[in-house]
Order: C-alpha cells, then structure tokens, then sequence
C-alpha cells in the first residue's frame, strides 16, 4: 500500500467513524431556546472538536490494524486465508 492509497482509506475510514461518533453524548434542549436556533430536538453543546479529536483516535487505531493485517498478507489473494488454490 503506497502512501496516497493509505491516506485515502484513512480519510473514508474517518467519516465512516465520524458518522458512529455524532450522535454520542448529545443531549436535545428540550425548552428551545433562542441559543439553540429555537428546535427543542437541537442538541445544547455539539463539541464538534472532541468528537473530531475521538474519531481521529479511533480511526488511527483501526487503521493500523487494517494496515498491519495487510503487511502482514493476512486478507491477500496470493497467500493467506484467502488465496486462491491454483492446480
């Protein structure tokens, strides 16, 4: 994997978990404020830097996982559990 095809799936794999990580910790302002654009099911605080710094984290650790198991020709076609049995 070259530098440009592992950027690439870091950054699909980023908004994948990107999308998981949103909607933890949100919690609706039930009085509907001004400050919250006045919908009740609008969260109060989105912490959208957390949840980036969160995602990052845990993108990096399944990235290298992803990384190592194809270093290590664990999900390859020439050899591993999946190769193809030639005659």
């Amino acid at each position: 994997m070259n530098w440009f095809t592992g950027f690439v799936l870091f950054f699909i794999m980023w908004w994948t978990v990107l999308f998981a990580v949103l909607p933890l910790g949100v919690r609706p302002d039930e009085s509907g404020q001004d400050t919250t654009g006045g919908w009740r099911g609008a969260p109060r605080e989105v912490r959208l830097g957390r949840k980036a710094l969160i995602t990052t984290a845990i993108t990096a650790v399944l990235w290298l996982a992803f990384y190592g198991a194809m270093q290590l020709e664990w999900f390859g076609f020439r050899e591993g559990i999946f190769a193809i049995q030639g005659d």
